[in-house]
């Protein structure tokens, strides 16, 4: 998954040839000898995300009081295996004052919106302070003390998925109380490309709080230095930050998630087609919610029988207590064979809809212009607009983020 290296096998494969080439040194030309050269496929290195570069950032934590955003995925790779960064922290003596849990708790397992009360964490004892509670953004007084907070969550690069909001807010709140920021940054699945709608400011929510695409191509230290210097936070400040940076990762490589970075988000055929099928978290039709392959597939009971030939029943399962449909025989696709996307699409919202036996019961229009960030989208769609018509309405706008994007690429 993380760990691509396949150094023993190599090795092997190299002693297999020298042994066969040293057989036939005595009968072949050199003519031979020159084309019958192995061809060593040259092995990618291994990825290794900030929190693995503890000398890069450690010293900047000595001597501090601290407070931690993380939740399941700030983690520590290992031979094997992994451990918490909090855990890791602690056990160098950094001084953790306490730990911000974003969306989804310290440990992941609330729903997607799912209100989190604040508690303490079982195994270390650190006051647990959720940002997707009383409040999304930490008070001053919940900063009281600190002389840093550090910012290591996985991120998959889309807009409405709401951990970059709360590194918004974290920035935003800290900027306010002249803490330094210290994010360590992750690989972002999809961060091979820009698409989608952007996000108009007057529709702006914790599921999208700066005009940035759908899919925005970027990193979550990529993005954190451009909302501090595009001025994106509140009051126009800058907030004191430092990003560590990932190595051995582009961002045409592809990279597995060794932890599902939400509930619904299990695998990587969820995260490819997240962006798509996250729009339809605006309307009625299920998702996938309520079954073990959530994010790929969708479907409704109010949808043509006659038209699909795969059904599925959602049920309430981790990650989803009340699933849309739930214990109704739902009709629509399966996507879970869908191989990695390089492009948004609008052709399932517009399948879904045009199936749609009743379509006053499709779109929740306010909640679909917060996930897509405006509400022409929704009048394309009833429109009949066809998907090829709608993205090239994205067009301009997408072209105008890639050239501020470009300044912010560190990989």
């Amino acid at each position: 998954m993380l760990f691509l290296s396949n150094f023993k096998s190599t090795v092997l494969l190299w002693f297999l040839v020298l042994g066969t080439c040293g057989n036939n040194a005595h009968t072949v030309t050199e003519n031979t000898q020159r084309a019958s050269k192995p061809q060593i496929k040259q092995v990618e290195k291994e990825i290794v995300v900030a929190a693995n570069r503890m000398e890069a950032y450690a010293p900047l934590l000595k001597g501090k009081k601290i407070a931690v955003v993380a939740n399941l995925t700030s983690v520590i790779f290992k031979p094997g295996g992994y451990t918490h960064l909090v855990d890791s922290l602690l056990s160098l003596d950094v001084a953790i004052k306490h730990v911000f849990s974003p969306e989804h708790g310290f440990r992941g397992n609330f729903d997607a919106g799912e209100y989190v009360n604040n508690s303490k964490d079982t195994k270390t004892g650190l006051e647990l302070i959720s940002l997707h509670g009383k409040n999304r953004k930490p008070s001053q007084d919940q900063l009281d003390g600190l002389d840093l907070v550090l910012f290591d969550i996985q991120d998959v690069g889309v807009r409405f998925y709401t951990y970059i909001a709360t590194l918004q807010l974290v920035m935003e709140a800290c900027a306010e109380k002249g803490i330094p920021v210290l994010v360590l940054d992750r690989p972002n699945p999809n961060g091979h490309y820009v698409d989608g709608p952007t996000m108009e400011a007057e529709h702006t929510s914790f599921l999208g709080m700066t005009q940035i695409p759908l899919v925005y191509g970027m990193t979550i230290g990529e993005y954190a230095n451009m909302i501090n210097e595009e001025m994106w936070l509140e009051g126009d400040k800058k907030v004191d930050l430092t990003v560590i940076p990932l190595e051995n990762w582009t961002h045409d490589r592809f990279y597995n998630l060794p932890i599902r970075p939400s509930p619904n988000l299990p695998n990587d055929t969820s995260i490819t087609l997240y962006p798509s099928l996250g729009m339809l978290e605006g309307t009625n039709i299920n998702a996938g919610r309520g079954t073990e392959f959530q994010f790929q597939r969708y479907g409704a009971s109010f949808l043509d029988k006659n038209v699909y030939d795969f059904t599925y029943t959602p049920k309430p399962n981790f990650g989803s207590k009340y699933p849309k449909e739930e214990g109704k025989l739902c009709y629509g696709k399966d996507l879970s064979k869908t191989e990695r996307m390089n492009e948004v699409t609008m052709e399932y919202i517009i399948d879904a809809y045009t199936n749609t036996v009743d379509k006053s019961k499709f779109f929740l229009t306010d909640g679909f212009t917060k996930h897509v960030g405006n509400d022409r989208l929704q009048k394309q769609i009833e429109a009949g607009a066809t998907n090829a018509e709608i993205k090239a309405t994205w067009k301009a706008d997408i072209e105008k983020f890639k050239k501020i994007r470009a300044k912010y690429l560190l990989y």
